[in-house]
């Protein structure tokens, strides 16, 4: 076992598609790709903010952005659905195994922590919808370091916490640059690749890859 076990969030605990499938009726056939650029806009707006050394708009500021970016790229969705949109993003759903998974590795004594981009507000929102608030021993945001991820010192509010070297942590990750940012800075990272994606970083190897965290519990 690894000293902390640390999971990202977005799209590694909370599906990030969930909000848009709520309202899939309204949306249509324009759901699917609206939600895909609010999304990806959510990501570039934190890199280039980071790159420019300007965090001065916090992350849920960003998901609002990317939104409205959205609506403007897929003009045949409602944006009437704005409001419930966001909403539902505050509550998103977790995976179906990422309560039983939790729970699996606390049994087994396990210290957890969640390392995200997402304001602290937005993290605890979705943390008591989900039921899994009392799992963790630490929420870290990029809030705590004026720094979007890849940046070190996002990684570095884990190992200052719990005054650990990075090789100590297990990392966890559904998306390859947060794992290439973590496997940089020295975490033991396994990469959670819900839909096969291809690997983007070769030189920058994850320690293990997973289709889902259930086999998290089977490696210990």
């Amino acid at each position: 076992m690894h000293s902390v076990y640390v999971f990202d969030a977005y799209g590694t605990l909370f599906d990030t598609g969930a909000a848009a499938a709520r309202h899939a009726g309204d949306l249509g056939e324009s759901g699917r790709l609206l939600s895909d650029i609010w999304r990806r806009k959510q990501l570039e707006y934190s890199w280039v903010r980071s790159l420019m050394g300007r965090v001065d708009r916090d992350f849920w500021q960003l998901t609002e952005d990317a939104l409205d970016y959205a609506f403007q790229k897929v003009p045949q969705a409602d944006k009437g659905l704005r409001a419930k949109l966001l909403d539902a993003y505050r509550d998103l759903d977790t995976f179906p195994e990422v309560p039983a998974t939790l729970r699996a590795l606390r049994a087994r004594e396990a210290r957890l922590a969640i390392l995200s981009n997402g304001s602290h507000d937005m993290l605890r929102s979705a943390l008591r919808s989900a039921g899994i608030e009392d799992l963790f021993d630490g929420v870290f945001s990029a809030e705590d370091c004026g720094a979007y991820k890849t940046a070190p010192a996002i990684y570095e509010l884990v190992t200052t916490e719990f005054r650990l070297y990075p090789n100590a942590v297990s990392f966890q990750s559904s998306n390859r640059w947060d794992i290439a940012g973590a496997s940089r800075f020295g975490f033991h990272t396994v990469w959670i690749n819900r839909t096969s994606e291809p690997d983007e970083y070769p030189d920058l190897q994850p320690n293990a890859v997973l289709p889902d965290l259930r086999g998290l519990v089977g490696r210990l």
